[in-house]
């Protein structure tokens, strides 16, 4: 028996077009959710990763999908939204040392509270996001402990959470797994990865660079997973 609007079990996805977002997308699917995705354009310079959340939500079946304008890059103070030169071919060590100027200043606390608000008006108690432990060292709202606080944030904060009506539950479902098991999970669930685009700095035609710290983790993943990562990549120039 088909289930009515009421009986859906639904979730809010936020979905970037990235690698470990869509993975997520392809996780909630797997366990039962009727999924709701939401996306932002945020004055990224990555913008082609629009592009692929549309795809992706094609593809693996979102219920619907919102793309929100919110302007963040008017605030700027980062490498994604603004003129900070992306960093380019840093050691691993490098990249756990310190907060990268890629860090986009609240993003996840701003795109959550989206989400609650979407999640509480169409009923729905769950919402995953693709933080994972690689993220851990750099970016901070990508923390256990920052979920945590949010999700007892949203519970006090919304008409649903203190009538009762609704407990959310925030899933980061690849919190603790690294890049190569995350490629994996998702090649198991049947995720297309070309679908996806993970590069901090693409061209103009969207070709990643292969250079930045996204790139070099997803093609790190790749390798270690044992398979090609099938996105082309711009020629590498370490001059430029």
């Amino acid at each position: 028996m088909m289930k009515t609007e009421k009986e859906e079990n639904k979730a809010v996805v936020l979905l970037s077009g990235g690698l470990d977002s869509t993975t997520v997308l392809a996780i909630a699917r797997s366990e039962g959710y009727s999924t709701y995705c939401l996306s932002f354009a945020y004055g990224q310079r990555q913008l082609v990763e629009l592009d692929k959340a549309r795809q992706s939500s094609t593809i693996l079946g979102c219920k619907k999908h919102l793309i929100l304008n919110v302007e963040i890059d008017k605030i700027g103070g980062s490498a994604l939204t603004g003129s900070i030169d992306v960093p380019k071919d840093r050691t691993m060590e490098d990249m756990e040392s310190s907060i990268p100027v890629t860090y986009v200043p609240a993003r996840n606390t701003i795109f959550l509270a989206y989400a609650t608000a979407w999640a509480e008006v169409i009923g729905a108690r769950d919402i995953f996001l693709g933080v994972n432990n690689l993220d851990y060292s750099g970016y901070p709202d990508c923390r256990p402990e920052f979920l945590t606080a949010f999700e007892k944030t949203a519970n006090l904060g919304t008409r649903a959470g203190i009538e009762g009506r609704n407990h959310f539950t925030i899933h980061a479902p690849l919190m603790y797994l690294n890049k190569k098991e995350i490629i994996v999970k998702g090649l198991s669930l049947g995720v297309d990865y070309t679908s996806t685009h993970s590069c901090y700095d693409p061209d103009q035609d969207g070709l990643p660079c292969g250079r930045c710290d996204a790139c070099q983790l997803r093609l790190k993943g790749f390798a270690e997973a044992g398979f090609n990562d099938p996105l082309t990549y711009q020629p590498i120039n370490k001059d430029k």
